[in-house]
């Protein structure tokens, strides 16, 4: 989606790409025609690609680029085969398969997810519709077109649908909605939270109830520190040997129960990750 790589479901994965994909194909038509791709090609390797994976086989990047190749579709330059990979996934081809090592692998979607489920358009509005609202309100229409990649006509479609079955709130002109069944906080203690990049309590399109605007730059790529609801900070880690070091960097000095958040939180994750902690 948009376009950028979501973690599915298998059941999912076939009504949400019927869903998303056109649009991301329309996004990806300049870099088609840049690079000399239109739907003659495109047939051609999707049907090497499936003749090569067919049988739960699974191949490396690397070992798809051989196969387009013996199949006579150039693959020159990082940007051609990634290009047609991606067509490839957005048509429901191609798909991930497990780890080789360290390097990343691609199966059959139809062999990977044979039981994903398949619904009609309006039902994919209406069902990533409500996903989107229960999971990331209090969000507007523009942050549910943002993460999304729909247009703004196909969002408040589904919105319209599922809408009954949501709370809304009205602040400063703008309509937030959000599940109805969503629980208070259950303590009022201060606690941290380390998000990694690209989580999504920043995915949205108006991103001030988070953090303050100034310090958008220093998020680029950058781990969150989350204090109070807040982006406080970035951090990263080093794992080395026998310990994980964890650096933060925060926009502001923390006070004493802010550090001790933190401290706490370093020690959650060098528990998840069986090391002892070093914080720099």
């Amino acid at each position: 989606m948009r376009p950028t790589w979501h973690f599915v479901t298998p059941g999912d994965i076939r009504w949400i790409l019927g869903l998303t994909a056109p649009r991301v194909h329309a996004i990806n038509a300049t870099y088609y025609r840049k690079l000399d791709l239109d739907q003659t090609i495109f047939r051609r390797s999707n049907t090497a690609l499936v003749r090569a994976l067919r049988g739960g086989k699974q191949l490396t990047r690397a070992e798809l680029r051989g196969v387009l190749q013996r199949a006579g579709i150039a693959t020159e330059g990082l940007l051609r085969l990634g290009y047609i990979v991606m067509h490839a996934e957005l048509d429901g081809i191609l798909c991930s398969g497990p780890r080789r090592g360290r390097q990343f692998t691609y199966m059959l979607l139809d062999e990977r997810a044979p039981q994903a489920a398949t619904l009609t358009r309006e039902e994919s509005l209406a069902e990533l519709a409500r996903r989107y609202f229960r999971s990331h309100g209090p969000a507007t229409v523009q942050d549910f077109v943002w993460w999304s990649g729909l247009t703004t006509a196909d969002a408040r479609n589904g919105l319209e649908v599922i809408k009954v079955q949501l709370s809304y709130e009205v602040v400063e002109g703008q309509t937030y909605w959000f599940s109805a069944y969503s629980l208070p906080a259950e303590s009022s203690a201060q606690t941290a939270y380390l998000l990694p990049n690209y989580d999504e309590y920043g995915s949205y399109k108006d991103r001030s109830a988070v953090f303050d605007a100034s310090n958008t730059q220093k998020l680029v790529f950058s781990h969150m520190v989350v204090m109070d609801g807040r982006v406080a900070g970035t951090w990263k880690r080093t794992l080395k040997k026998n310990a994980v070091v964890i650096e933060s960097n925060s926009f502001l000095p923390l006070t004493k129960a802010e550090k001790e958040a933190f401290t706490m939180a370093a020690r959650q994750y060098g528990a998840f990750l069986e090391l002892p902690v070093v914080l720099a």
